[in-house]
């Protein structure tokens, strides 16, 4: 786990020297955005594979 603290932390200070400080609050909203994207499409997913259940029998 510490190791995937040290490379995100290394590619945190990486794009902010290669893009500058200015355009970090758009890069994290899109990232936000895509990640918020993918959870919905997840859910979706996952709700159409679930069969419905049949509790009028009971």
């Amino acid at each position: 786990m510490s190791d995937l603290l040290v490379v995100l932390i290394v590619a945190l200070i990486l794009v902010l020297v290669w893009r500058g400080p200015k355009t970090l609050p758009g890069i994290g909203a899109a990232l936000g955005r895509g990640v918020k994207e993918a959870r919905s499409e997840a859910s979706k997913l996952r709700d159409r594979e679930t069969p419905p259940s049949d509790d009028s029998a009971a």
